[in-house]
């Protein structure tokens, strides 16, 4: 005898799936739930270090001078921050674009123009560790990607403090003394400042500063400042020198 289906009447279906291709899914959604860190595989000896657990912090490994050249190394010791600096400008009348994250240019060839895109990022965790990179590629999404990266390979430690002598706390809001730095023309100077002063710099240099952990600065810069990239590599150069304290 049929038995009739009535309309909105809900039929479950049951399909077998063989034993291989029930163990190749249950391998597919594991791999797809294990993080980039768990899967990742270490090639120098730091990252064995680091994945093993006998370095678990990163200023072990800063202070003794040794390279970086895994990114992961960094990801698995501290929680970064990352942001984009406004290195290129969009076309307008005049030069007057707006400030963009991708700097654009173009080689003349025999087949014809060939684009190339370049940004700068720079990550950072707030508590002393900032990191600055420059990635080019030819598109925009690959070379952010390559800028994240180069940064977190470029991860400086800065030492803070309070150097002004109008402010007699003891926290970690400036930095410890003068500092100055240079790249191409560009030459920035960073003194320390008391609490409440904020971050007298220029915008790009903010954010610098903010992701290093430095909320009180003054600053004094010289030279071509419109060039970002060359601004914040004076920048990074300054941090640099507070490692000496």
């Amino acid at each position: 005898m049929e038995k009739k289906i009535e309309e909105g009447e809900e039929i479950g279906i049951t399909i077998e799936v063989p034993a291989t291709e029930e163990k190749l899914i249950e391998e597919k959604s594991a791999v797809e739930e294990r993080t980039p860190l768990q899967a990742w595989t270490p090639k120098t000896q730091i990252g064995k270090d680091v994945k093993s657990g006998k370095i678990k912090e990163i200023d072990e490994i800063l202070l003794s001078g040794k390279k970086i050249l895994e990114p992961e190394i960094v990801d698995s010791l501290i929680h970064l921050e990352k942001d984009l600096l406004l290195v290129g400008q969009s076309k307008g009348k005049f030069g007057g674009g707006k400030r963009r994250a991708w700097r654009q240019t173009q080689k003349k060839t025999m087949e014809g123009n060939v684009l190339t895109f370049s940004s700068m990022a720079v990550v950072g965790d707030k508590n002393g560790h900032v990191g600055v990179g420059l990635g080019k590629s030819k598109e925009t999404l690959p070379s952010r990607e390559k800028a994240v990266r180069f940064a977190k390979l470029n991860i400086i430690k800065v030492n803070r403090g309070c150097g002004h002598f109008d402010c007699s706390c003891s926290e970690p809001h400036s930095i410890p003394f003068a500092v100055e730095g240079k790249c191409g023309s560009v030459v920035i100077k960073l003194i320390p400042a008391p609490q409440g002063t904020g971050l007298v710099v220029s915008d790009e240099c903010k954010k610098i500063l903010k992701l290093a952990g430095i909320k009180d600065v003054y600053s004094y810069a010289k030279g071509q400042g419109r060039t970002t990239i060359n601004a914040a590599n004076a920048c990074v150069n300054a941090l640099k020198r507070t490692e000496k304290l």
